[in-house]
């Protein structure tokens, strides 16, 4: 097989794996009582090809398994909130990593928290009002406890399948 055809297979079996951990989440009947306030577990399959592959790659395989899964399991809205803050988060974990000076837990983190912040930014704009902002804090909480989960389990996927890279 070419590198191509390796990097297609690759790219299957990710997006296949992201779009498994949406499905997934969408069957956790967890609800914290704040809209936009979800695990993210789709976002370990991001990180990992992050690291792995490149932020081009990550960039793609986050928008195809946004779309996918909003087509899916959402709707129009959510795949436009999850895009704003999907692509803000990717350009914050993608500086973070470059830097060379944050491990996993701290670019899932950041990722977490910008993916908060540019669903926000946008139901601000949708709703054509601040006051979405109260949810803020909450928010940012919610980024920095599970970006922590994601990254924490990234580290250990990446440690526990270095054999495979």
């Amino acid at each position: 097989m070419t590198e191509r055809h390796n990097n297609a297979a690759y790219f299957g079996v990710f997006t296949a794996l992201a779009l498994i951990l949406s499905y997934v989440e969408s069957l956790i009947p967890i609800q914290f009582g704040v809209p936009g306030i979800k695990l993210g577990l789709a976002n370990l399959i991001i990180v990992i090809v992050l690291y792995k592959k490149s932020w081009r790659e990550a960039l793609l395989l986050s928008v195809v398994r946004i779309v996918l899964s909003g087509f899916l399991f959402g709707n129009l809205f959510s795949i436009i909130y999850s895009l704003s803050g999907g692509i803000l988060s990717l350009l914050v974990m993608c500086f973070m990593i470059k830097t060379g000076r944050f491990g996993t837990a701290g670019v899932s983190i950041a990722g977490g928290v910008c993916h908060n912040i540019g669903q926000l930014a946008v139901a601000m704009v949708v709703v054509e009002t601040y006051q979405v902002g109260y949810y803020l804090p909450v928010l940012l909480i919610s980024g920095l406890v599970t970006g922590a989960l994601i990254g924490i389990t990234a580290n250990e996927v990446m440690k526990r399948t270095k054999s495979i890279w």
